[in-house]
């Protein structure tokens, strides 16, 4: 029979593993001396961009990431730390992340996992400057069209110049 303990730190180290399994972008950062005002401030902001933050110990942590084979995002995790996971677009929670992080320099940005591959500081700065993924829909779909926009007007252009040949030729015949 396991001990009431163990059966609890087992539990912790479940949500953590559920809440990275369910999520496809995952960030870990670190804060220290940060006073609680901007610690639900940091909460209310990412939860605006669709993000929810959980701390955790750190052994949970990296029992939980070990469990699911990211040993490498596992050793990051050092000091008072929590992750910050989403379902939402990845850039848009990364802005919000990479932004409160400058205003707030005791918050530091870790790393982060997305969609299994592990991300470095660095890549998550570059996220947050990628435009949302709504944006880059639009980018995409405005450059399939823009052709065949085009090439529908080229073709009822000749389309129109073709059938004032013919009313022109048929006046002509009609006219003989």
């Amino acid at each position: 029979m396991k001990r009431i303990g163990q059966a609890f730190r087992e539990n912790l180290v479940n949500r953590v593993k559920d809440g990275i399994g369910r999520n496809g972008c995952i960030f870990v950062v670190s804060y220290s001396q940060v006073p609680a005002s901007q610690i639900n401030d940091f909460r209310k902001r990412l939860k605006a961009a669709g993000a929810d933050v959980y701390v955790s110990k750190n052994s949970i942590a990296q029992i939980a990431l070990k469990d699911l084979n990211q040993s490498a995002l596992a050793e990051k995790i050092t000091g008072q730390m929590a992750f910050v996971w989403s379902q939402a677009d990845s850039a848009e929670v990364a802005k919000a992340l990479v932004k409160f992080a400058k205003e707030c320099e005791n918050i530091k940005i870790r790393g982060g996992l997305l969609d299994g591959k592990i991300l470095e500081k660095d890549q998550i700065v570059q996220l947050s400057e990628l435009p949302s993924r709504q944006v880059l829909l639009t980018m995409l779909l405005s450059t399939i069209q823009s052709p065949l926009t085009r090439l529908a007007g080229a073709l009822s252009g000749k389309t129109q110049e073709l059938l004032s040949i013919l009313k022109q030729l048929s006046e002509k015949k009609g006219g003989n």
